[in-house]
This record gives C-alpha cells, structure tokens and sequence, in this order.
C-alpha cells in the first residue's frame, strides 16, 4: 500500500493553520507551529502561494488565498442539498421574516452550508462555512436524533454548557432526542446563544436518510411566544424540510 506524500501532508496542515488562526502568520510562527524547518516551511508556502492558495501582505505575513474561496464555493454550488434547498429556503426566510440555516454534518459539528439573511435592512453576517455543536442548537439536535453516526459522534464529546439553559447531562439529552423524533423537530431556546431561539427539522434523500437539516432562527421575542416557539414557525420549518426531502426524491412523508 502506498504511503501519504509527506509534502502534501504538511501544506494540508499548514492551510489548516492559517485557517484557524484570526491573524495572519509569519514565516517563523508557521514553521516552529507545524515543528518545520523554516527552508521546508518556506518552500511549501512559496508552493501554494504560486497556486493562490495562500497570500503574503507587505509585511511579509502569510493567509488564506483567494483560490480557496473558489474552489469552496464551488463545493457548495454542486452540492446537491444546497441546490435542491435554495428555492424552498428563500421561501422560507421570506414567509417567516427570519434568518434560515442549512446545515449537515461535519467534522463533530454542523457545518452551515447555506444562509438566508433575515428579509430586513440589518447588518447580518454571512455564516456559510460556520460550525455549529451537536448537543445544543437546533440543526445539531436534528441531525443527533435522525444520523446514527451524529448520534454516537455526540455521545462522545464533551457536552459543554453554553448558557444554564444547555442540556449536557447524558440521559437527559438521549431523552430530549426521542422527544425531538417523535415530534419531528428540534429547538434550541437560548441553548447555545443568549437571547436567540431556533427551530429546525430534518431533511431526507431517497432512501429516507438523513442528509441535513434546515432551520430558522432568530431573536427569542420574535420566534417565541410566552416563552414557547410559534407554532406557524415549526410547521413552515417542517414544510420547508418535506419540500426539500421531496426534492432528493424521498417521496411524500
């Protein structure tokens, strides 16, 4: 069997790196991060920078190029989910007044793949690309209670409190995942973000597996009423999701 091309290896770590840090690194801060000789480091950054996968600033400091925003986008743009989803989710956000959210799983995350702004004059952020937890939001609960390798992959993390409102506690949580089964959605009440509220449901292919989940979010005064979500929220969430599922050929359910 052939072995991993080491060089290979070590760029995959390196835009790894330059993926994770909020700042842009130096050539020195590269090589001693990824335990590299600065000559090894510096030829593998000379390598993708030629590519346009990393870009160095005047000062010499190195970051993600634009050619990975290409080559990400057009990851999204063939993902089928995402295609199918587009239409019924710029319904949805438009109908609800609310923020909507793909998401699928990821890495022990949900990863947003794509993002509806509310239909407002706000400043929003675009949270494509964005990772979500498992245990706490809406999507993750979703994806727990449907995907048997969402829910092993759950099980195993440490299920951090983000707000008093976090269900962490281990029989609590599968508990919680029935209930999400047998209503045929989640939420998440200030679970994970104080002040912000979420609904979600599941979403199917053709052989009735789960594939991700789409969700609308929002602040708690608007998606809530007396403390419980409004009820025409979860079902045009659900309305969105079977239309989808119907999309990837899971037929009518």
């Amino acid at each position: 069997m052939a072995k991993n091309i080491q060089s290979l290896e070590r760029a995959a770590a390196m835009l790894r790196l330059l993926a994770g840090g909020e700042r842009r690194l130096g050539l020195s801060d590269i090589a001693s991060s990824l335990g590299l000789a600065k000559g090894t480091a510096h030829g593998i950054l000379r390598t993708l920078q030629a590519e346009g996968f990393v870009e160095q600033d005047a000062a010499s400091r190195y970051q993600l190029g634009a050619e990975l925003l290409r080559l990400g986008n057009s990851y999204l743009d063939v993902h089928e989910l995402r295609a199918r989803a587009l239409v019924w989710t710029d319904d949805l956000a438009r109908s609800s007044g609310e923020s909507v959210h793909l998401g699928v799983l990821h890495q022990q995350g949900v990863l947003i793949v794509h993002h509806v702004f509310r239909p407002d004059d706000s400043r929003q952020v675009l949270e494509v690309g964005a990772m979500q937890p498992l245990h706490s939001t809406a999507l993750g609960k979703v994806l727990s209670a449907y995907d048997p390798v969402a829910h092993s992959e759950v099980l195993e993390l440490v299920r951090e409190p983000f707000t008093p409102r976090t269900i962490t506690e281990t029989a609590a949580f599968e508990t919680l995942l029935d209930t999400t089964r047998a209503r045929g959605w989640a939420a998440d009440v200030e679970e994970t973000w104080d002040g912000v509220a979420a609904v979600a449901a599941p979403i199917h292919d053709r052989r009735r597996m789960p594939v991700g989940a789409v969700a609308i979010t929002g602040a708690v005064e608007r998606v809530c009423d007396g403390g419980e979500l409004r009820s025409e929220l979860i079902a045009a969430v659900r309305d969105c999701a079977r239309a989808v599922s119907r999309d990837l050929g899971a037929g009518r359910f």
